[in-house]
């Protein structure tokens, strides 16, 4: 299920993580050549992406929300 991306933060090992309408998170990392997102690597791009939709397998398994 596409949910749209709402926030972003930092994990402990500060890797970034799409905060999602649904209440869940996922990872969003760029590394080459297994994940391509080099708009995770700046603030401008992470903003610009707010609102994309991203397909969440969580909610497709009904996870409960995740928190911080």
């Amino acid at each position: 299920m596409k949910q749209d991306i709402v926030g972003y933060h930092l994990d402990e090992e500060h890797h970034w993580v799409a905060e999602l309408g649904c209440g869940h998170f996922q990872h969003v990392r760029h590394r080459p050549p297994w994940f391509n997102r080099p708009w995770v690597i700046t603030e401008e791009g992470r903003t610009a992406m707010l609102g994309h939709r991203l397909e969440c397998k969580k909610c497709d398994a009904g996870a409960p929300k995740d928190h911080l």
